[in-house]
């Protein structure tokens, strides 16, 4: 076939900086968001309810947090490597920012190392430490936001990735480091945010977190009119974490409360989100590449077999026949040199040609027959849900593609009597080329639709593939199913040829037409049993 599985995007719409999200993926967030508010609800009403002391708390909970953004920065600088986006530097330099201010937080949080914290800490050192936390993360964020869709959004520099990475750590490690000394050394001059180790300066703290709200806010919004791709369905699922924890810590009169250990849970949650989906998204999209790799190998082996087995059969069963045409043609005619002519003996010869000629005739048919007609593969199945199958495997290059899908597929169809693998490629194939056919359309929506219906006055099932991509030309319309040609730069044109091919083999019909105003349908009719359109009283 031209591809039944083929490259139908850019190999950068496989990474989740790019990739749109699948329905079941915003699903899933709206339900992350939706348990935490609710958390946020029933704690609430009690989050200055005090609750005993646990100093390895902060430690615990916060090395957890380390790692976490660790491993989502590397993954981050990982798609910078790769795509050289300026915005992901920078979103991926947030998430190491947060990691490393997190070590001195946890250090001189009173009680944790020592009663008065590590590093020299004075009395406003941790709540300074924390404020300095929460506000840069939505600082990368915000310009990550502006820096992925503006004009420089990749880098214009012939310098190393590496290099610039490296530069970029080295950065916010200077910043972290200032910004933690100024939160020791220089406490003395910093707001009080705190009265003693336990109790908050409550008017202060709404002061200054309440500008992190506002912050946060920003960013929420921020991302949700400009959200492309999964990494930005999943940031805007951290800023909701965000938000409500610092909604909690803003209102604490004191530590060791209901508000001050679900705050920091909610913080948690903010750390592992982003990291789980890059993770997860990650190894589904290498685990589609691999099956795809491992199904075009298998593909083209499978094709290369039979084709040389087909052409070692054709060889062996031809080349007798066409042999003895040629030893037979020889001689009559020697026959004829003869004086006088051996008439008798010349004929036998001429009518050995004839049956030579009937029996090669036969050995094709029969080949053709073996490939058109064989039906001991065949089985009953629903055709619904063959559909659905290979909506699944396409699931991400419609996703690269930003097409959406629109399926109107009539239920209690008659499960049909035919080769489920062949015409499962066949639908694959069908529905690929309608992807690539809007691969580039950018002045109107990418739709793909599939119908399934009953086939009136037959017992049959018609099933039609629209796009609204660039469509086929009036004068190719006929030609498109014609072996070798193609339309595609680098097509083969044998795909649609072979489906016309397995189609018409199950007693069906394949066709062509206009999608008005834009694109093609295909049209696909299959009967039953595999016998389309019997003449009555015909048998099975």
């Amino acid at each position: 076939m031209d591809s039944v599985v083929h490259e139908a995007f850019d190999e950068h719409h496989l990474l989740v900086a790019t990739l749109p999200p699948s329905r079941g993926q915003i699903r899933q967030a709206q339900s992350v968001v939706a348990v935490l508010l609710i958390a946020f609800a029933v704690i609430a009403p009690f989050m200055n309810t005090q609750l005993p002391r646990v100093d390895a708390f902060i430690p615990s909970l916060e090395t957890a947090i380390v790692f976490n953004e660790l491993i989502t920065a590397a993954l981050l600088f990982g798609q910078f490597y790769i795509l050289g986006w300026w915005a992901l530097l920078v979103l991926a330099n947030g998430f190491l920012f947060t990691a490393l201010i997190v070590i001195p937080h946890a250090l001189t949080f009173p009680g944790a190392f020592a009663p008065t914290g590590l590093l020299g800490a004075g009395l406003q050192s941790t709540a300074w430490l924390y404020y300095f936390w929460h506000a840069g993360p939505p600082l990368a964020v915000i310009s990550y936001v502006l820096l992925k869709d503006s004009g420089h959004a990749k880098t214009m520099s012939q310098r190393s990735t590496a290099v610039i990475i490296g530069w970029s750590v080295a950065l916010v490690i200077v910043i972290v480091f200032v910004l933690t000394w100024l939160a020791t050394a220089g406490d003395r001059f910093l707001p009080r945010l705190f009265l003693n180790s336990v109790e908050a300066n409550y008017s202060r703290n709404s002061l200054f977190f309440g500008t992190i709200i506002i912050l946060n806010v920003a960013t929420l919004v921020l991302l949700w009119f400009r959200r492309r791709s999964v990494l930005d369905l999943w940031l805007m699922v951290m800023c909701c974490a965000w938000l409500l924890e610092i909604t909690i810590t803003t209102f604490l009169n004191a530590r060791f409360t209901l508000g001050f250990y679900a705050s920091r849970v909610f913080a948690l949650v903010a750390a592992i989100v982003v990291l789980l989906i890059l993770l997860s998204e990650t190894l589904t999209l290498y685990a589609n590449l691999a099956q795809s790799a491992m199904r075009r190998r298998s593909s083209r082996d499978g094709r290369q077999v039979a084709m040389d087995a087909m052409a070692a059969s054709i060889a062996h069963e031809v080349n007798q026949p066409i042999t003895a045409m040629t030893l037979n043609s020889d001689a009559g005619l020697d026959f004829l040199a003869e004086t006088p002519p051996n008439i008798d003996k010349a004929r036998a010869s001429f009518e050995a040609i004839a049956n030579d000629g009937i029996r090669a005739g036969t050995v094709i048919a029969g080949l053709r027959a073996m490939f058109r007609k064989d039906t001991h593969q065949r089985v009953r199945f629903d055709l619904n849900d063959l559909l659905r199958e290979v909506l699944t495997l396409v699931d991400v290059d419609l996703r690269a593609q930003r097409v959406s899908v629109s399926t109107e597929l009539c239920e209690g169809l008659p499960q049909l009597l035919a080769d489920r693998v062949q015409l499962q490629q066949v639908f694959l194939n069908l529905i690929t080329n309608a992807i690539e056919a809007m691969r580039f359309i950018t002045n109107r929506a990418r739709v793909l639709r599939i119908k399934s219906d009953f086939i009136q006055k037959s017992s049959g099932v018609l099933v039609t593939i629209e796009d609204s991509g660039r469509g086929i030309e009036k004068k190719d319309k006929d030609r498109v199913f014609e072996p070798f040609f193609t339309t595609k730069s680098a097509g083969t044109g044998i795909g649609l040829a072979i489906c016309r091919s397995i189609i018409e083999a199950h007693g069906g019909h394949l066709r062509a037409s206009a999608n008005h105003p834009y694109g093609t349908i295909f049209h696909v009719a299959l009967p039953e049993d595999g016998i389309m359109n019997r003449p009555p009283g015909s048998s099975q």
